[in-house]
């Protein structure tokens, strides 16, 4: 039972894979990653060889970091990730951050709203936005730095 299992992901992960190689996006199927720098130069044209960027990235869930970091081939967003203050913050700080979000208050808030250079007139007005867009910000309890700081941005525009 379990190999017929495994045959069938397989079979299935074969065909998406092969359906999206046919409408030519080879490259970016897999996006960035360990899996993608793996495979370079030889799996962007093979079906089999995409599936197996595609499942590192996947497995080792460096996608995320890469993404955060602007390492593994991958691109940080152009929002405001690309502040390495505003990066280490985030990591020290991200569970505050929430907690005062949620308060539409706070240490945290007035730090962050500082690095992302929000002026102090306006601050009351975008925690306000953060604040009515927690559930859109915080969207379960394990989301990813990356996508608070992407969610955050489209919160707030």
């Amino acid at each position: 039972m379990k190999k017929l299992l495994a045959v069938v992901v397989v079979m299935a992960l074969l065909v998406i894979a092969g359906t999206a190689f046919a409408a030519g996006q080879a490259r970016s199927n897999t996006g960035c990653g360990l899996g993608s720098m793996l495979f370079e130069n030889n799996g962007d044209d093979k079906v089999v060889l995409q599936t197996f960027q595609a499942t590192t990235n996947g497995i080792y869930g460096n996608q995320t970091f890469g993404i955060t970091s602007g390492t593994s081939n991958c691109q940080q967003p152009k929002n405001f990730v690309s502040n390495p203050q505003l990066n280490e913050f985030m990591v020290a700080n991200m569970d505050n951050l929430a907690r005062d979000i949620a308060q539409g208050r706070g240490e945290t808030l007035d730090a962050f709203a500082e690095l992302l250079g929000v002026p102090t007139e306006k601050r009351p007005e975008f925690y306000s936005q953060l604040q009515s867009g927690f559930a859109k910000i915080f969207t379960s309890p394990g989301v990813q730095m990356a996508s608070v700081m992407d969610n955050i941005s489209t919160v707030s525009k």
